[in-house]
């Protein structure tokens, strides 16, 4: 079947601390590992009372250790926000670790506000503009070609699998151009998947890491015994993305019977725009779903987002998918 993978935002949940979200991820994360799953992804985010990976290394780490088989990884690291020297040290430290096991998603949204930047140090506008240039020196550092003066230790000779991550046409571009593998995040950014898995797979250039396009989109995916159970569930993320739309960001909140029926018409749109790459559902419409999603963009590999209020529903909810995909889905 179509490998499946996990991407978790460590979300913080309302009435819960950030310790008691990182057991959950961590949880989570073991999950995955048991139903089959390729990689575990987390995602940098800061200043975001419902999101804990801000220090993505350190959180990843954990994960690892409580891991044995499944790669661990970001999805992504925002490059902008840090030197490429810095990451080759996180980096090589987790594959001095982990090795074998390590992606290095990167992704060149600065995603900052004026008062982030200043706590950050960076001008992340114009760090993103450099983007291109800090991925070949973060390549360097890590195989030491070309030779640059200093080295990263750990870092130089780390084997890591380097990704480029994306939601527009620039990122299919770099990664073709680089021939690096492409995730996109259509879970939260539909519009452009369709032409950017075909810029990439049409300039893709062979590369000493990757002989031919390697694609990975992402998909919300709520499974559960029921369709009604996966619609409640659902209802915590659906929550908190249109509390980020309309500016009150917070907390993961519990879930609503039939929460989309409460919203104005311009956010129950809001939601159905999202839902174009989204699997909701039972165990055979999610199959049936994903696999549609395949034959539509051809996908190498799905990566499944979807934060639910209860950590076990999360966790229930891959296992029912990959379970079911198994069958559905071809290779």
């Amino acid at each position: 079947m179509t490998r499946l993978s996990v991407l978790d935002l460590v979300p913080v949940r309302e009435g819960q601390t950030i310790a008691q979200a990182m057991a959950a991820t961590t949880d989570l994360a073991r999950a995955a590992e048991a139903a089959g799953c390729t990689r575990f992804w987390v995602a940098e985010h800061h200043a975001m009372a419902g999101i804990a990976g801000g220090a993505t290394s350190v959180v990843l780490a954990h994960i690892g250790n409580a891991t044995s088989t499944i790669r661990i990884g970001s999805g992504g690291i925002m490059l902008p926000n840090h030197t490429p020297f810095v990451i080759a040290e996180q980096f090589g430290t987790l594959d001095a670790l982990f090795p074998g096991r390590v992606d290095l998603g990167l992704g060149r949204a600065p995603g900052a506000g004026p008062e982030l930047q200043r706590a950050l140090r960076k001008d992340l506008n114009a760090a993103s503009q450099y983007f291109p240039q800090d991925v070949a020196e973060l390549q360097a550092l890590f195989s030491g070609e070309p030779e640059l003066p200093v080295n990263a230790t750990p870092g130089l000779g780390a084997n890591i699998e380097m990704w480029m991550l994306g939601s527009s046409l620039f990122g299919a571009q770099l990664a073709a151009k680089l021939g690096l593998p492409y995730a996109f995040a259509s879970h939260f950014a539909p519009d452009h998947l369709d032409a950017a898995l075909e810029l990439y797979r049409r300039d893709f250039q062979p590369s000493a890491a990757l002989a031919q396009p390697y694609v990975m989109p992402a998909m919300t995916v709520f499974c559960a015994d029921t369709e009604e159970e996966a619609q409640l569930i659902a209802s915590s993320q659906a929550q908190a993305f249109v509390n980020l739309r309309t500016g009150t960001p917070g907390k993961l909140p519990p879930p609503i019977k039939d929460y989309r029926g409460t919203l104005p018409a311009p956010a129950r749109a809001m939601l159905a725009h999202m839902d174009q790459a989204a699997a909701i559902g039972t165990p055979d419409q999610v199959a049936e779903k994903i696999a549609a999603f395949v034959a539509r963009t051809g996908a190498d590999e799905i990566i499944m987002s979807g934060a639910t209020f209860e950590p076990e529903a999360r966790a229930r909810s891959v296992a029912l998918t990959v379970a079911a995909c198994r069958e559905a889905v071809p290779a």
